[in-house]
């Protein structure tokens, strides 16, 4: 089970089907609307 986190906010952004825990870094939707502005 792999988890996407986001850098900004540290929260858990989705969940993945892997062979072996990982993580994965990325933005979740609130922190990419908030740059737009």
């Amino acid at each position: 089970m792999g988890t996407i986190v986001c850098q900004e906010c540290q929260g858990i952004i989705d969940h993945f089907e892997d062979e072996k825990v990982s993580t994965l870094y990325g933005k979740c939707p609130t922190c990419n609307d908030e740059e737009i502005e």
